[in-house]
């Protein structure tokens, strides 16, 4: 079956940390688990050191001082990940907006369905999105026509968080030459692996706004894709 991690990253998660480690240690489908903290001041960090006891093998973490960017919380997800031969390598929140139980049908695809990257996807045929607001799902779509404008891609949720690489995409991919570190990051990823000639695969979900914690989108990371999105074209 391969070796599967699941990284997540983490800034004041304490609400949600432990119960999303737990799911995934739950699954039938063997994951370890990747926290990548950018030094939490709500404690989030040591909450995973105590489940580290009880978890030895499966609970792994990089604590970094201060909040560096999702993007470079992932590549340095990513680069632990391919130094320890994991074959299947995964993103994922720790809010449970991305159900953990389809982690499974996201590791299916890339171990036993031929896809090289799998997508989490709110906007392709039975993905979804629960307790938006219309002001944020008109963004979001309007988010992905933009990119699929500019890009050409055809991933119909080409800013969805929730992805799956087979290890041989990542290795492919010059980690040091991505750019984006935040919102846009996600975009940056699925265009270069599209750029490889990679297999895509987009994997339905439904994605459901948090319940603890503060989202940690905001103005700035929306106007970082806009013109990331750009850059990545003419660069």
């Amino acid at each position: 079956m391969g070796k599967n991690i699941v990284i997540i990253p983490t800034y004041n998660e304490k609400e949600n940390i432990e119960n999303i480690i737990r799911k995934v240690f739950s699954l039938n489908t063997p994951f370890h688990v990747l926290i990548v903290d950018d030094g939490s001041p709500d404690g989030t960090a040591s909450i995973v050191k105590e489940l580290q006891n009880e978890f030895p093998q499966q609970l792994k973490m990089i604590e970094r001082s201060g909040k560096q960017g999702l993007g470079s919380a992932y590549i340095a997800g990513f680069r632990y990940s391919l130094e320890n031969n994991y074959d299947y390598i995964f993103e994922m929140d720790a809010d449970f907006s991305h159900n953990p139980e389809d982690l499974v049908r996201l590791q299916k695809a890339l171990s036993a369905e031929g896809a090289d990257m799998s997508i989490g996807s709110r906007y392709t045929k039975n993905g979804g999105v629960k307790n938006w607001p219309l002001f944020r799902k008109i963004i979001s779509m309007g988010a992905s026509i933009y990119v699929n404008i500019v890009l050409w891609m055809g991933i119909k949720d080409p800013t969805a968080g929730f992805v799956g690489y087979k290890k041989e995409v990542l290795q492919k991919i010059d980690l040091s030459g991505i750019r984006s570190r935040g919102y846009a990051f996600q975009i940056e990823m699925k265009y270069a692996a599209w750029k490889l000639n990679f297999k895509i695969q987009e994997v339905p979900i439904i994605f459901i706004d948090r319940e603890y914690g503060s989202s940690k989108m905001n103005t700035n990371i929306f106007n970082e894709a806009i013109l990331g999105v750009l850059k990545m074209k003419f660069r």
